[in-house]
């Protein structure tokens, strides 16, 4: 049986492949191995990386072509949100109807599934749009490597609500791709910290690291009060909130 499990909790180079099909509308030349589920998950951040860099890459290219920083910054974003077709952006609107709209939780998971969007998901994705607009204008003419960084970091606690959360419903993707084991979650929240330090100045990315630890934990304590744990939603509304504090909490400091 240890045999077994450690053999299942070693990392492949094929869950890149179904890391990326799952987080993104980026393909790689080689056919994902969706039998893995969960256990891809240590690979989130790389993805997170891959779509930071794709923002950064454009985002700088429009600075380089003399377009204003506002431009640049925008660009950026949009390049963030396209890369992965919105899905997180969808999470965090989902979340703000359910957990305010609803009086039980039947309600609130009733709410988060329907495809129709709410006053709340209107506030909040106009929010999340406008401060990440701002802080990405700030912080790319700076330390444009950066945008790698936190992108990469705030894929980490999607790995980490779904190992120490429960899933509330009985279907549904975060249901279907499983829970990771302790050695995946763990591969996932060092390989974030990691690509964090290597690209941004070390007490500053401390910081960051800390802030958004700080903000993923807040979240799953409400999403456990809310809901009873945690669903595909609340990890995609994971990665937009501590996208936000990492990049307020770099901005602040540079």
């Amino acid at each position: 049986m240890t045999h077994n499990f450690l053999h299942g909790n070693r990392p492949k180079l094929g869950d890149i492949a179904v890391a990326f099909a799952l987080l993104s509308r980026l393909s790689l030349p080689f056919k994902p191995d969706y039998t893995r589920g969960a256990e891809a998950a240590w690979a989130y951040p790389l993805v997170g990386a891959a779509i930071g860099a794709i923002g950064m890459g454009l985002g700088g290219a429009a600075l380089g072509l003399g377009l204003p920083l506002s431009v640049a910054g925008i660009i950026a974003l949009a390049a963030l949100i396209l890369s992965t077709g919105a899905m997180h952006e969808d999470g965090l609107s989902d979340v703000a109807d359910g957990f305010w709209g609803g009086w039980s939780v039947e309600d609130r998971l009733t709410i988060m599934k329907d495809s129709h969007v709410g006053v709340y998901g209107v506030i909040a994705l106009t929010l999340s749009l406008l401060l990440r607009a701002s802080l990405i204008i700030t912080v790319l003419p700076q330390a444009p490597l950066a945008l790698i960084a936190i992108a990469a970091l705030s894929r980490a606690p999607m790995v980490v609500l779904m190992r120490f959360l429960p899933n509330p419903r009985a279907a549904g993707l975060s249901r279907s791709v499983g829970t990771p084991s302790n050695v995946t979650t763990g591969g996932a929240a060092i390989l974030a910290c990691l690509i964090t330090l290597g690209l941004i100045e070390p007490l500053s990315g401390l910081l960051v690291i800390g802030v958004a630890a700080l903000a993923a934990f807040g979240l799953g304590l409400l999403a456990k009060a809310k809901i009873g744990g945690q669903t595909g939603d609340v990890l995609g509304a994971s990665q937009q909130i501590t996208e936000i504090v990492a990049l307020a909490t770099l901005a602040s400091v540079l």
